[in-house]
């Protein structure tokens, strides 16, 4: 039976829904967001030419680049970040994020490394400062993955000091267990969701045997950046073209906003010769045309 009370109490909600849906759509409508690149898709050729690729990155239409290989007062490709900035700038690009290696810090907690990426990352006008890789002797244990997390969120505390986020960046090993518990489980609940975001691989992921929609699920809103890259269909490590490959992007694309993804950043890695140009260009169209 429909009483008064529970008629206004329905409607209320009701109209609150369709209030609050636009807002929701809009902050995480992967429609919305530009399409980037991880930079090491072009690794075999950026180091030649860094003002040519990145010329051509521009042209094939993506919107945002995710540099990675700077070491401390280091540079990008033999530019200074204000020099890097400056060509990114010309190509109407930005660079919310970059790969920077935190294995030092992790092994030691000396935050002078964090210090110097947080510095470059500033002067290219950056979100995120993301750890892209861990090495085997960091992540023997759980105790190491806990010991991991705790280290992400103080880099998280003096990232947001800074005006930055700090990032995590999955491969496959994170997915092996420790009793009824991934690494990625143990660094996700570890970590401030204030301090530290995700940023998922999708590949990776599959790889692993895990739907990255589950993920979301599980973890709502906890992964802010997106690689996309697609596996082969005969060799499961190889990478292709999106599109060409094996994983099926639209049920995932269709979850984004419960992801609260913010950046899709295309890569391709493993084991893959490309044209470089030609594929990275084959795959944002279908991104832009098929996902987005």
């Amino acid at each position: 039976m429909t009483t008064r009370r529970n008629f206004i109490k329905e409607t209320g909600l009701l109209a609150a829904s369709f209030a609050l849906a636009p807002a929701l759509s809009h902050a995480f409508a992967p429609a919305q967001r530009p399409v980037g690149i991880q930079l090491y898709s072009l690794r075999e050729i950026i180091a030649k030419d860094v003002k040519g690729v990145i010329e051509k990155v521009a042209k094939a239409g993506f919107k945002e680049v995710e540099t990675y290989g700077y070491a401390p007062k280091g540079s990008f490709w033999g530019l200074s970040p204000k020099e890097f900035k400056a060509l990114l700038d010309a190509n109407g690009l930005k660079s919310p994020s970059g790969h920077f290696n935190v294995e030092n810090y992790i092994s030691t907690g000396n935050l002078d490394d964090i210090k110097a990426y947080i510095e470059a990352s500033n002067i290219l006008g950056a979100k995120y400062v993301v750890a892209p890789w861990l090495g085997e002797n960091l992540r023997k244990t759980a105790d190491d993955y806990k010991k991991i997390a705790e280290r992400l969120n103080v880099a998280g505390e003096l990232c947001i000091k800074s005006g930055l986020n700090m990032g995590y960046h999955n491969h496959g090993f994170e997915f092996d267990k420790f009793g009824d518990k991934t690494g990625l489980d143990i660094l996700i609940t570890g970590t401030d969701p204030n301090l530290v975001d995700f940023e998922l691989d999708l590949y990776w992921a599959v790889f692993a045997g895990h739907d990255p929609v589950e993920l979301f699920k599980k973890y709502p809103r906890r992964f802010k950046m997106w690689h996309v890259k697609d596996m082969d269909k005969e060799k499961k490590n190889w990478n292709t073209e999106i599109g060409k490959g094996s994983i099926d992007f639209k049920p995932i694309f269709a979850k984004a906003s419960l992801s609260g993804v913010k950046h899709i950043y295309l890569e391709q890695e493993t084991n893959y010769k490309p044209d470089h140009i030609g594929s990275i260009t084959t795959s944002i169209d279908f991104i832009k045309k098929s996902l987005l």
